[in-house]
């Protein structure tokens, strides 16, 4: 909803001009709360994730990606918008069987073309847990603005060198 209040009730006054002023009532957490659409995938075709991973607890560097090249360690992933997070983190760890001891975590991030000067941008996500529950689980790709055509960035630590954790994840 809009609100539109006008400067002395839209008088103009001598030699000045009319002033409006506007100002939006949505705030942040209708924004946020906005509900997805549900996604039949029986009917719904599946969309190819480019899913680049490190083991070293950091996001790949943003010139990695430039000029038509990406990252070797590329995972291709056919899934859909509403992928979880935690869903994404079991496809991973079907791979990297290092993953799967309790305590890796998974640092998410989108990579995605600068359409304001040439490059790409890395936005932060979310993060997961082996063998933890945590608040991000259920982030889906669709919430966080992913477009067809971004990248996923996974950074993953190992446990013995994971960050301690946030309040953000619980033991199962």
């Amino acid at each position: 909803m809009l609100a539109a209040g006008v400067g002395g009730q839209g008088e103009r006054l001598p030699g000045r001009r009319r002033k409006m002023a506007v100002e939006s009532r949505v705030t942040q957490e209708e924004i946020k709360k906005e509900p997805e659409k549900p996604i039949d995938r029986e009917k719904t075709c599946p969309l190819l994730l480019r899913v680049f991973t490190t083991n070293n607890g950091r996001h790949h560097r943003m010139d990695e990606f430039s000029r038509g090249n990406v990252p070797s360690s590329e995972l291709q992933i056919y899934t859909w918008m509403d992928a979880t997070l935690k869903e994404l983190t079991s496809l991973v760890k079907e791979v990297y069987p290092e993953a799967r001891k309790k305590g890796t975590h998974f640092n998410f991030a989108i990579v995605f073309m600068d359409l304001k000067r040439p490059g790409y941008r890395v936005k932060e996500i979310g993060s997961t847990m082996s063998g933890r529950k945590g608040t991000d689980d259920s982030m889906t790709l669709q919430s966080q603005k992913f477009q067809i055509g971004d990248y996923l960035d996974i950074a993953i630590t190992p446990p013995n060198r994971a960050p301690p954790p946030s309040g953000r994840m619980r033991p199962y």
